[in-house]
């Protein structure tokens, strides 16, 4: 029992210190390391339930009648400290994305409280697209109610990650999906042709397909066509910037060119900015592995051009609508540090807003747990996206309807605060 509870007390340890310290660059440790740090940060009060009974039973069991025994005990205690650390870093994501969106208060810009909750209906697998012998589908969720006469609701569009080779929309963006519709909004989570299947940008394509689809049935749904806002995580968060980068390109748009794929405001989730690694943030086996053979199909040494254009690092501009950019700094898959510097490049190039949350202590994929950090960033996501459409409301209502032409007024209110 004695050297039994001293594994266990290493094993806690060693998973502790990778939470704090993920593996990076080791091919062989990187998919632990990646799942070790996320179960334990995202569950620290779980593990720490796991870890009091075990350790328990083995104390009780007499574990404590060698030293080895008592080491093991120690290295528990010291990782229930650690794991205090971690659920505190997880709490304190309120403060730091309201840091982050403090000065996106100033009128017209002013977050409205949340309207009463509502019960919530999910229509499932509703087909959008059909193309190269697949039925594409969606889901929407939608607020219970009857809309009253002449009114409408936002839309926002929830775009899976999975490396764009795996992932469904039953799976990820759940969270707040069902906290906006609850709250009056109207939510379409996305399922798209994942490679080796398809080469980039089919992906990219298949999502501005599901937007024309969107808009065109925004009597169905009783959603505003003018205000469809974005977001997805990792390899959704780098389509969700695209989307808001491409918007009406026709080159991403075949066989519907005219449609409207503008977007009013993009929050991408721990997302991908560079496909070109400029800057050797990515692991060697990332673009070797995934981006050249299964996602774009080519090398970057042949063909260059084709991944600096499905990097949103490269495809910045000053007309790109209002970002909230949402990144870890632990995070083991999705550089931050490209994180950064997209968020430098948008704020020195774009004339809306650009706000940037960076949570510390966050891992990869974060959101996919009802962590306190998720609940706490789904709460300041709702906060920027509720004041982009007071905003949009208001330059409607200054100009009798005429968004478009009202925009400019407002394209100087840049939040300039990072949350490090």
């Amino acid at each position: 029992m004695s050297w039994l509870l001293f594994a266990f007390g290493l094993l806690c340890a060693i998973h502790l210190a990778n939470a704090f310290r993920p593996v990076r660059r080791n091919r062989v440790l990187l998919v632990w390391s990646f799942f070790a740090a996320w179960l334990t940060i995202e569950g620290a009060v779980f593990w720490f339930v796991i870890e009091a009974v075990v350790a328990g039973l083995l104390v009780w069991g007499g574990a404590l009648d060698r030293w080895s025994g008592w080491v093991g005990l120690v290295l528990v205690v010291v990782s229930w400290v650690a794991q205090m650390v971690v659920y505190v870093q997880g709490r304190a994501t309120a403060a730091t994305a309201d840091r982050a969106l403090r000065d996106f208060g100033a009128d017209p810009l002013a977050a409205r409280p949340s309207p009463p909750r509502t019960k919530v209906t999910v229509d499932r697998n509703i087909e959008y697209r059909k193309v190269d012998g697949k039925r594409l589908r969606l889901d929407v969720f939608r607020p219970a109610g009857a809309l009253e006469p002449g009114a409408r609701r936002p839309a926002i569009l929830q775009i899976h990650g999975g490396a764009w080779i795996i992932g469904d929309k039953r799976e990820q963006g759940l969270p707040l999906l069902r906290y906006l519709a609850a709250r009056g909004w109207v939510g379409f989570n996305v399922n798209y042709r994942l490679s080796p299947g398809v080469t980039y940008p089919g992906h990219l394509v298949d999502i501005k397909a599901a937007l024309a689809w969107i808009r065109d049935h925004a009597d169905t749904y009783g959603i505003d066509p003018d205000f469809v806002v974005v977001t997805g995580g990792s390899a959704g968060g780098h389509l969700t910037a695209m989307m808001a980068l491409t918007a009406n390109d026709p080159q991403y748009q075949p066989g519907f060119e005219a449609a409207d794929t503008s977007v009013q405001a993009a929050v991408p989730y721990y997302g991908v900015y560079d496909f070109t690694n400029r800057n050797g943030t990515m692991t060697p086996e990332f673009i070797d592995w995934v981006l050249q053979p299964l996602v774009v199909k080519a090398f970057i040494e042949d063909e260059p051009e084709k991944f600096r254009l499905a990097s949103p690092l490269d495809r910045v501009h000053a007309d790109a609508p209002p970002f909230l950019v949402v990144h870890g700094d632990r995070d083991t898959l999705a550089p931050v540090e490209d994180a950064r510097l997209f968020v430098e490049r948008l704020r020195g190039t774009s004339r809306s807003e650009v706000f940037y949350v960076e949570l510390h202590g966050a891992q990869h994929a974060f959101d996919l747990f009802r962590s306190p950090r998720s609940r706490r960033m789904v709460k300041a996501t709702e906060q920027f996206l509720f004041a982009v459409h007071d905003a949009y409301l208001h330059r409607r209502e200054s100009t009798g309807g005429d968004v478009v032409a009202a925009a400019d007024q407002v394209d100087d209110a840049a939040g300039e605060v990072v949350a490090r």
